[in-house]
């Protein structure tokens, strides 16, 4: 069970210190399998290449995204663990993971 909410300010103040060592480490690329595939629905007929199933922090994952924006040329975005770029980059972003040492499934 989480806690929600509390009224004592001492056990906020111990459950906030507590929260911060709980930071998601990175796992290692070679231990992550990544699932690449491209993403037609809810866009408008749009093609968007999405690379799922990472096990980063949010800071990793956005950083990761922005080398992979960079590779395609390509705007995109990073959240709940996957990576979103725009236009049909399949090939080119399973490349670039593999040669990041990922696991990559298409």
């Amino acid at each position: 069970m989480r806690l929600v909410w509390t009224s004592d300010p001492e056990a906020a103040k111990r459950l906030r210190q507590e929260g911060a060592l709980d930071a998601q480490a990175d796992a290692d690329p070679s231990k992550q399998t990544i699932k690449v595939v491209i993403d037609r629905k809810r866009r408008a007929g749009k093609s968007v290449t999405v690379a799922a199933g990472f096990q980063l922090s949010a800071a990793s994952l956005a950083e990761l995204a922005a080398s992979l924006k960079k590779k395609c040329g390509a705007g995109g975005a990073a959240k709940d663990g996957e990576i979103e770029i725009q236009g049909d980059h399949l090939a080119r972003v399973a490349a670039e993971l593999e040669r990041l040492g990922y696991r990559v499934r298409k």
